[in-house]
């Protein structure tokens, strides 16, 4: 875990670079990735009738996403990209957001894209933030799990699943009673492991040292972001969420994955992050909604149809209704002539494209947001198949400043998966 926290973090610890803020370029901008396990069928997304693109003006939404009708002008719904190279089948695991062949188990071979805009964009105290959802068990039993998220080759961010120890990180310098004592507690240990880490690993042969300093550093990472989040304290207090017994004592997991993304949007909202990946289902084949009156959970649940299916349009319907709960809360922050959720895009998918089964020639994304006019919204597009999600990243990049025309693509990957280069004129502005 502390490995993985460090290398979220990389070289951005730095002082006067605490909290997002606008800068001489332009204001903060900030990405949001929603990735839904199990596939996402077009047929969920896509209003009746739309076949080619086109304004979601006078469409009407397919009841899955219904909760986002009043934010059509919003809204980019895009169908025809590929992932054929990622090997999704179950999950594309890190391939997903990675853009190359992901596997159960398997160590990713690059860093994701969420990573990479998180280093392009205005650098804050915790530039990446990974939140996962699943069974209360799974999230129990292993509260940090990496399937999602890289910094690089062979190197998975975690992802926090117990919302009580997420927010001892965030908030557990602000707080007072048990979380506070439980946070102290938390701090010495931390502060010891490290010490006795750093001596023990000086008696490691030389070709070992290289590779064990990387967990020590991710310890000392932890402990200066703990210190770096004491230093805005009065800052933190007016975002803190409340605890209840949602975090105690929760009744379904639903609880759990509700609080978990108030601590995502309170960790936007007070400027610690501008990168925010949400995993519902972890990335994996796993993912239950009890609180939903959903009995069926796991792997069952990628073998049902989704069009039409009462199950899953209950939990495309929460997953849209977690979507405008992030963009009603930014659009109620002031920032520069407008709103935080101005300079905002959300990308909603799924880690395996259309369905769980899949080959990946189809993988349906939407966005919400334009980040600062980069992107087209309030519209339908359809692509030909020919052009893979890639290029959405390279897309992102592009809005975010980075002059790139691939992301983790070469060129006889390219020639074999991509009939273009550069990012998809189709989206952006």
């Amino acid at each position: 875990m502390a490995a993985g926290t460090g290398a979220a973090l990389g070289a951005s610890m730095l002082p006067d670079r605490l909290l997002a803020s606008p800068t001489a370029s332009g204001p903060a901008k900030r990405v949001i990735f929603f990735m839904q396990n199990q596939g996402f069928d077009p047929q969920t997304c896509i209003p009746a009738g739309m076949t080619t693109s086109g304004s979601l003006a006078k469409a009407t939404l397919p009841e899955p996403i219904s909760a986002l009708e009043p934010f059509k002008d919003r809204l980019h719904i895009i169908n025809g990209l590929h992932g054929l190279h990622t090997s999704p089948s179950h999950s594309a695991f890190f391939g997903a957001l990675g853009g190359y062949r992901g596997s159960d188990g398997v160590p990713p071979s690059a860093s994701t894209i969420d990573y990479e805009l998180s280093k392009a964009l205005p650098q804050t105290l915790l530039p990446h933030l990974c939140i996962g959802m699943d069974s209360i068990e799974n999230m129990k039993g292993k509260p940090t799990i990496a399937t999602l998220s890289a910094s690089g080759a062979g190197q998975p961010i975690f992802m926090h699943s117990n919302p009580n120890h997420l927010y001892q990180m965030l908030y557990g310098g602000i707080s007072t009673g048990a979380i506070r004592q439980q946070h102290e507690a938390r701090s010495g240990v931390m502060n010891q492991i490290e010490r006795l880490a750093a001596a023990k690993g000086q008696s490691l042969p030389l070709s070992d040292q290289q590779r064990y300093g990387q967990f020590v550093q991710g310890f000392k990472d932890v402990n200066g972001l703990r210190d770096r989040l004491d230093t805005v304290a009065d800052h933190l207090q007016k975002f803190a969420p409340k605890v209840d017994e949602r975090y105690t004592k929760p009744e379904f997991e639903t609880d759990w994955h509700d609080v978990l993304l108030d601590l995502g949007i309170s960790a936007l909202t007070s400027g610690i992050t501008n990168t925010l990946t949400i995993g519902s289902g972890r990335g994996e084949i796993f993912g239950a909604w009890k609180g939903l009156g959903i009995d069926q959970q796991g792997h069952n649940l990628g073998h049902m149809d989704q069009p039409d299916n009462p199950i899953w349009i209950k939990i495309r319907q929460y997953n849209s209704r977690m979507l405008v709960r992030i963009m009603e809360t930014l659009e109620s922050v002031p920032e520069g002539s407008g709103t935080m959720m101005d300079n905002t895009v959300i990308v909603y998918t799924s880690n395996n494209a259309d369905k769980q089964h899949t080959n990946g020639g189809n993988w349906p994304v939407m966005l919400l947001g334009n980040l600062d006019g980069a992107f087209k919204s309030g519209c339908f597009t359809q692509l030909d198949g020919k052009r893979p999600i890639n290029a959405l990243y390279t897309s992102l990049l592009r809005a975010a400043g980075q002059n790139v025309d691939r992301f983790n693509m070469d060129d006889k990957m390219a020639k074999k998966f991509d009939v273009a280069n550069g990012p998809l004129k189709e989206v952006l502005s």
